[in-house]
C-alpha cells in the first residue's frame, strides 16, 4: 500500500513537472530526426502596442497580436551535430522592405507581417529561411524566471527610467545573477555610446548565459517550465517536421557561435549594411555547400523566349532559392540550356530542379556561384 502511494505521488509530481510543456508538445511534438541540411529559423522579439486611448498613464499594453516593431532580429542556423550559428541583425538596419520602400528592418513586421520580415531578411542575406518564431516582450522574462535566473557580467552602470515604455533599469557592473525583470532591462537598455549595436552584444551575452544555465544537469528539471514559457509567448509558422529536424540537430547539446551583421553607423541612427562583408560572412559561415538554395544563382536569357528568365526566377524563388537574379549576357544562338558552376552536389541539384540542360564548368556570370544560360530548349513562359 505504501509503495503504491509513493508511486502515485511520484507520478503526480512528474505530471506537475512536465505540465507547463504540454501545450507546446501537443502543437509541435515530434520525434527528433537528424536533418539532411542546416535548418534556418528567424527569431524576432516583438514590442507591444500600447493603448493610447486608455484613461490611465502610462498607457497599458494592448493584448499581444504580434504586429509590433521587432526589437530583436536573429537568424539561427542549426546544423547536424549540434552546431548553431547565430546572426544578430540590428533593428535599425536600413533595407528595402518588400512592397513598402526603404526603412529600418524592424518596420517590416508592422508594414507587412512576418512574411514580409522573412523576405526582408532573405533579401538582405541571400539565405533561405525555413520558418519564423515571433516572441512577445514577456518571452525572455518568463523563460529566465522559469530557468531560475541567469548569471552574466553586466558591462557598465545601466540606469534608466521610461514610464511610457514601461522600462526601468537599475544595474551595477560586474557578475550578477539576474531575474527575468532585470534581464528585460538589461536587453532593452539603449542609452550607451553603441546604441543598437550595444543591445545586440548584450543579447548574445544573455543567450550564452541561458545556454550555460540550461545545459547544467542540475537544471534539467527546469526545462519543461522554460519550454512552456516559450510556447505561451510565441507565434510561429514552424512545422512539426522542421521542429523534429531542429531537435535532431540539437540532440547532442548546442555549440553556439554568435555573429553580428557587418555594417557601419549611418545617418539618423541607422545601421548601413556592408554588402561585401555580408556576402563573405554568409559564404564562410551560413552557406551549405550541398544546397543550391543557399547559393547565389544568376539566370541569363541566351536564346530562349522573351520572359523566360523572369519566369524561371519566380519559379526558383517559390521553391526556396533565396538569392536569384537576372544577368545580362550576350545573346547568341544555342539550342541547349547550360547550368554553369563548380562541379558538385549543389550544381547537380540545381540541374535536377531545373529539369533540363547540360552541366558546364565555365562561362557563367562572374558574381554568381552558379549560372543558368537559357537556350532554345527552354519552355515558353
Amino acid at each position: 500500500m505504501v509503495v503504491r502511494v509513493l508511486l502515485l505521488l511520484s507520478l503526480a509530481g512528474l505530471a506537475a513537472l512536465i505540465s507547463p510543456a504540454v501545450p507546446v508538445l501537443k502543437q509541435y511534438g515530434a520525434l527528433p530526426r537528424t536533418p539532411e541540411r542546416p535548418i534556418n529559423v528567424l527569431l524576432a522579439g516583438v514590442t507591444p502596442n500600447y493603448d493610447e486611448a486608455a484613461a490611465v498613464w502610462p498607457y497599458p499594453a494592448k493584448p499581444e497580436n504580434y504586429t509590433g516593431l521587432t526589437d530583436t532580429i536573429m537568424l539561427a542556423q542549426l546544423r547536424p551535430g549540434g552546431k548553431v550559428e547565430l546572426l544578430s541583425i540590428p533593428r535599425d538596419t536600413w533595407v528595402e522592405i518588400p512592397g513598402s520602400g526603404f526603412g529600418k528592418i524592424n518596420a517590416s513586421n508592422p508594414r507587412g507581417g512576418p512574411d514580409t520580415l522573412v523576405k526582408s531578411v532573405q533579401n538582405l542575406l541571400g539565405v533561405r529561411i525555413d520558418g519564423y518564431a515571433l516572441l512577445s516582450l514577456n518571452a525572455l522574462r518568463d523563460m529566465t524566471n522559469a530557468s531560475g535566473g541567469v548569471s552574466l557580467n553586466v558591462p557598465e552602470v545601466m540606469k534608466y527610467d521610461d514610464n511610457a515604455g514601461h522600462l526601468h533599469v537599475d544595474l551595477q557592473p560586474g557578475m550578477q545573477h539576474l531575474s527575468g525583470d532585470q534581464v528585460e532591462g538589461f536587453l532593452r537598455f539603449r542609452h550607451d555610446n553603441l546604441g543598437d549595436i550595444g543591445r545586440v552584444a548584450r543579447q548574445q551575452l544573455y543567450l550564452q548565459a541561458l545556454q550555460q544555465r540550461l545545459r547544467s544537469p542540475l537544471n534539467i528539471w527546469r526545462l519543461p517550465g522554460v519550454v512552456g514559457a516559450l510556447g505561451r509567448n510565441t507565434r510561429s509558422n514552424l512545422s512539426r517536421d522542421t521542429v523534429a529536424q531542429a531537435l535532431g540537430a540539437l540532440a547532442g547539446g548546442p555549440k553556439v557561435s554568435a555573429h553580428t551583421l557587418p555594417g557601419n553607423f549611418g545617418p539618423g541612427g541607422t545601421w548601413t549594411p556592408d554588402r561585401s562583408g555580408i556576402r563573405e560572412l554568409v559564404a564562410s559561415t551560413f552557406t551549405d555547400p550541398a544546397d543550391p538554395r543557399s547559393r547565389s544563382v544568376a539566370i541569363a536569357n541566351i536564346d530562349a523566349p522573351d520572359g523566360a528568365a523572369r519566369a524561371l526566377q519566380a519559379k526558383l524563388a517559390a521553391n526556396g532559392y533565396a538569392n536569384v537574379w537576372i544577368a545580362r549576357l550576350p545573346r547568341v544562338s544555342t539550342p541547349t540550356t547550360a547550368v554553369v558552376g563548380q562541379a558538385g552536389a549543389a550544381l547537380n541539384t540545381l540541374k535536377s530542379d531545373l529539369g533540363y540542360g547540360q552541366l558546364r564548368a565555365a562561362g557563367g556570370a562572374p558574381e554568381a556561384d552558379m549560372t543558368i544560360l537559357l537556350g532554345q530548349d527552354t519552355p515558353a513562359p
